[in-house]
């Protein structure tokens, strides 16, 4: 069948023909939707003439190019690799030079002649080392001289391996939700400080790693506190900041007064003994300390030259211009939520047509004036850094081979310092989503602006490079969310429901080998969420690139023998094996069937009648999973285990029964914890998901009888004096 212009634009530019469903059945891209993702892409293809054009000015940008921009190769294959350089379409001939820079600054040379129309294959020199590197060529005639650039990145065949780390057994670890944990100090939320306990407390234990939640900068205000819809991925959330650990606290003893002052005192014991994470009340009481210090370090620290001012200074220099970008926006935010009667302070695009755009005129000014403003949220950003270091090293020290285990969100708002600081690489006029399904319908729209392919690789990758370095930065294990979006994106055209979407391509290979090559430089492992529709191709991408799978005991079951629990030997190797996360029932919860109760008050079980249905599936679930603990001789054959912690322990011994070279126990298991942190689908009117804390504190934890009976990992405890 012949194609028209329309259908060929869009498969040009990434859009998917087709896909199938979790059931199979497969899904044509209609041409509206093609034509709404052109749009967001940046293309007009209103008519057939439109995308006519569309296509001829994309051959002609292309036969300006004598090379791409990017180019990504593996190490391995540099012998056999060719320069492919589209010389200019023209009768002219003449001398080419080629010069390689590698990031050390190493020289390579290379000359001939060249003949236009022709594609000039020039070899790569075999010896090239791993890291970025800057090709400059330079084609000559008699008249003219053509000169193009590029971003050669070599990179090593797969990620760091676990055994590399590990060894050639496996190991365990506690995965925790930072907001959530309690302590006798804190502030009313998980702070750094705690997640350093944790990871003390775990590596004593015998645990090799402490995982969290995405610790990427938040407003933590209103409804943005999710930690997968953060307004930068790029930096933390300054909501973890321990203030009592903020080395300018020592020069200022009238802020350690205001703190030890007892009005302060009660309010804080107040936030601890609350439920939920009060984020705005936490913010706002650590601002006002955390504001105090930055002062302090701006006047009497900032140029002076000692110890902390150089360190500010590298870090500063080692994050610029994204910093600087970040703490404008966040400067401009604050600002324009003081206005009166303003209720989008903190979304870009509805402040003055002036701020929109990072490099006006506007915002220069603005920064000029709010100097310090701006200093205050880098400062914060070099703090956070640093507590989380700290961390880091804590855990390291406790004899965590792995120690800090990051998290690291499929996207970012919309209304962000991100899609504010890269305008053009977030496409506007479609959000990132999920395909319908049967438990939503309507398929999801997680309302995360999608990043632009084309743009990505035009700018040589550049976001994503720092994307990954910051997830790895003080990290042993980097967990990428949704990694299917590596290969492609479901991408929902603005206003559309979830059904009329369609699949974006996305460069994996590229994007796989920027990974691995981040991966041994950190030396630390990669974990990819494989949950939910994976197509084919991605298991063995995954495999090859050395990319941990995930595997979740609710979703590893046999369909086929009536839901039974898979046995523990059928788990691959390559993988971190859980027991749930975050969007699902906590091991308490699921046995005692609240999930089921919770979705049926948010209106995700429709009646009452399905409710009860729902509950006896959930009784074969326990009889179901009673089986797979007795064949595997973990409780005897025909029995339940006599304590809700006995039944946890069980569980997790038969998770670090199983092949997978990781394991990961969630701290809400070891505590009991009953309530689920999110439920997917549902508005915080409905369910006030990412604001539940733990019902106990670390300190309690640590010494619970209860947590110590849960906390069974046959086969993987560390001793205590094993480095």
């Amino acid at each position: 069948m012949s194609t028209t212009h329309l259908e060929r634009l869009a498969t040009r530019v990434g859009i998917l023909p087709d896909y199938f469903d979790q059931s199979g059945t497969k899904h044509r891209t209609t041409d509206e939707t093609r034509r709404a993702l052109l749009a967001a892409l940046g293309f007009d293809a209103t008519t057939e003439e439109d995308a006519e054009d569309a296509l001829a000015r994309l051959d002609a940008e292309a036969s300006r190019e004598l090379m791409p921009p990017v180019r990504v190769i593996e190490i391995g294959n540099l012998t056999h690799e060719r320069f492919d350089v589209r010389t200019p379409r023209s009768r002219a001939r003449g001398p080419w030079r080629l010069d390689i820079e590698t990031e050390t600054g190493r020289q390579y040379r290379a000359d001939g002649a060249w003949q236009g129309d022709a594609l000039l294959e020039l070899a790569l020199p075999p010896d090239l080392p791993i890291g970025y590197h800057t090709v400059r060529l330079c084609l000559n005639d008699v008249s003219q001289e053509w000169i193009d650039e590029q971003t050669l990145i070599v990179v090593p065949p797969r990620c760091v391996s676990p055994e590399e780390i590990i060894g050639p057994g496996g190991a365990f670890g506690l995965i925790a939700n930072l907001y959530t944990l309690r302590s006798d100090s804190n502030w009313g939320v998980g702070d750094f400080s705690d997640l350093a306990t944790l990871g003390e407390w775990g590596g004593s234990a015998g645990a090799d790693f402490a995982g969290v939640n995405p610790l990427h900068a938040l407003l933590n205000r209103g409804n943005d506190i999710s930690p997968y819809s953060p307004v930068s991925r790029l930096f933390r959330n300054p909501l973890y900041v321990d203030v009592a650990r903020v080395p300018e606290l020592d020069q200022a003893p009238e802020v350690r007064e205001r703190i030890m002052s007892p009005e302060l005192q009660a309010q804080l014991a107040s936030l601890r003994e609350s439920a939920e994470v009060k984020y705005e009340q936490v913010m706002g009481v650590k601002g006002i300390a955390l504001d105090a210090l930055h002062r302090v370090f701006w006047e009497g620290v900032r140029g002076s030259g000692n110890a902390r001012d150089r360190a500010y200074a590298e870090y500063v220099a080692a994050n610029e211009p994204a910093l600087t970008r970040f703490a404008t926006w966040m400067a401009i935010a604050e600002d324009q939520m003081r206005h009166p009667g303003n209720t989008h302070g903190c979304d870009w695009r509805d402040w003055p047509v002036g701020l929109r755009t990072p490099d006006s005129p506007a915002v220069r000014r603005f920064a000029e004036t709010h100097e310090t403003r701006v200093d205050f949220h880098r400062w914060l950003q070099f703090e956070a850094d640093r507590q989380l270091g700290e961390a880091a090293d804590r855990a390291r020290s406790a004899g965590m081979r792995i120690g800090l285990y990051q998290d690291l969100a499929i996207g970012t708002s919309p209304a962000g310092a991100d899609a504010w600081s890269l305008p053009t690489l977030f496409a506007r006029g479609a959000s990132v989503g999920a395909p319908p399904d049967p438990l939503a319908t309507n398929g999801q729209n997680w309302g995360l602006p999608p990043m632009n392919p084309r743009v990505l690789q035009r700018n040589r990758y550049r976001y994503f490079i720092d994307l990954v370095r910051s997830g790895f930065r003080h990290a042993g294990a980097l967990r990428i969310d949704h990694v299917m979006g590596l290969f492609r994106l479901f991408w929902i055209p603005e206003g559309r429901p979830g059904s009329e979407g369609a699949y974006v391509e996305y460069p994996s290979n590229d994007l796989l080998g920027i990974i691995a090559l981040e991966s041994v430089r950190h030396n630390a492992l990669v974990v990819g969420e494989d949950l939910g529709t994976v197509p084919d191709y991605v298991p063995p991408a995954l495999a090859k690139w050395g990319v941990l799978s995930s595997k979740v005991l609710y979703f590893e079951r046999d369909w086929n023998s009536g839901g039974a629990f898979k046995p523990a030997d059928s788990y691959p190797r390559l993988a971190l094996a859980t027991a749930n996360t975050h969007d699902l029932a906590t091991l308490t919860g699921f046995w005692e069937g609240r999930d089921i109760d919770v979705r049926r008050s948010v209106g995700l079980i429709e009646s009452d009648e399905d409710a009860r249905r729902a509950h006896d599936e959930r009784n074969t679930d326990r009889v179901a999973l009673l089986r797979a603990l007795s064949v595997e001789k973990i409780i005897p054959e025909n029995s339940a285990p006599q304590t809700p912690a006995v039944l946890r322990a069980a569980v997790h011994a038969f998770l670090c029964r199983t092949p997978s070279q990781l394991v990961g126990l969630s701290v809400d298991d070891l505590a009991g914890e009953v309530e689920s942190v999110n439920v997917p689908g549902v508005g915080p009117d409905k369910y006030p998901s990412w604001t539940r804390k733990m019902r106990v504190s670390l300190e309690v934890l640590a010494a619970s009888t209860d947590a110590l009976v849960a906390l069974r990992c046959d086969g993987r405890m560390r001793s205590s004096t094993e480095a």
